[in-house]
């Protein structure tokens, strides 16, 4: 017997997206900052909202598009050794590539960006990495199944953030890093910031 096809409606009507915004707003800031808009599709539609600024670099199998449709937001991306900055201004969308580390940043409050992701196969691992802001050295990556990014994501933070000081040493220059202390971590960043920090250009089409 053959398997009957969702039908059009299978995830809803269509919604309007400001009214859903307005509806979730208590949810779209700190400490949760995304919501999905339809659980359980096989493409991971989020919204998120800011402020929220992150010392953390998501690794995704898969590649990941933006749409920051207000205010103004950030990609750090780490790269061997150094850190270059993606700017998102409102109206913006941007296609990240696979496995490319990023850090969203996102210092305005009510910002608010679209991100749309595949969902994971069994097996197709996501990664959290940190890196020390002194010398840009592999701290710690921490592999999980994704299943719920909503849920998830503070879990996987706080295997990391939640041990020792000691634990969080860079074993390449001895520094410490300091963990959920996000202004501390961005403050040592921006000391090294004109040697190892490139600014992406902005382009128009």
């Amino acid at each position: 017997m053959s398997q009957a096809l969702p039908s059009a409606q299978h995830y809803g009507a269509p919604l309007a997206l400001d009214t859903w915004v307005q509806d979730k707003a208590h949810l779209l800031k700190p400490p949760v900052g995304n919501q999905q808009i339809w659980p359980g599709s096989d493409l991971i539609c989020t919204v998120v909202g800011g402020p929220n600024q992150r010392t953390d670099f998501h690794v995704d199998p898969f590649e990941e598009y933006f749409h920051q449709f207000r205010g103004n937001a950030s990609l750090l991306i780490a790269d061997r050794g150094q850190f270059e900055r993606i700017t998102l201004r409102e109206g913006d969308v941007f296609l990240l590539p696979a496995y490319v580390r990023h850090s969203p940043q996102r210092p305005e409050a009510g910002s608010l960006c679209t991100v749309i992701e595949r969902a994971r196969p069994a097996g197709l691992l996501d990664a959290f990495e940190w890196y020390c802001a002194n010398c840009g050295a592999l701290v710690a990556r921490r592999e999980l199944q994704l299943q719920s990014i909503v849920e998830d994501l503070p879990r996987a933070f706080a295997s990391f953030y939640d041990v020792a000081p000691t634990e969080r040493r860079c074993g390449h220059c001895g520094t410490v890093h300091p963990g959920r202390d996000w202004q501390a971590w961005h403050s040592l960043c921006a000391q090294r910031a004109a040697a190892t920090t490139q600014t992406y250009p902005r382009v128009s089409h």
